[in-house]
């Protein structure tokens, strides 16, 4: 039983930042990573980054690299995405997710209820 809540969306201009958390929780929790993925109306579900806790790997989709930078605390069962220099492309609702941990989605047991982030042109 996992449950995952994210928080910290909101409307944002161009270049602005924001700070995405995801907590978890659950009687037991066991997973071989974390990841965000991202969905704009009309749009699959997009990888965006994931942290695997074995190591503190890190990945990102290229859309991202170099603005997003994942972080997490596996003893908290926390994540963090920080969002710099912010795009409208990057509009979306950012889910939270928790599974074997990689860009497929259906690769993750888990998912939290979203958050919207708007970024304003």
């Amino acid at each position: 039983q996992v449950q995952l809540v994210e928080s910290g969306g909101g409307l944002v201009q161009a270049g602005g930042s924001l700070r995405l958390s995801c907590a978890a929780s659950g009687r037991t929790f066991s997973t071989y990573a974390m990841g965000w993925f991202r969905q704009a109306p009309g749009k699959e579900r997009e990888f965006v980054a994931r942290i695997h806790w074995s190591g503190g790997f890190t990945y990102y989709a290229e859309s991202v690299k170099g603005r997003f930078t994942i972080s997490g605390d596996n003893a908290k069962n926390m994540v963090n995405l920080q969002m710099n220099s912010l795009k409208p492309e990057d509009t979306a609702v950012y889910y939270c997710a928790a599974g074997a941990g990689s860009r497929d989605v259906r690769s993750y047991d888990y998912w939290g209820q979203g958050t919207q982030v708007t970024v304003s042109s």
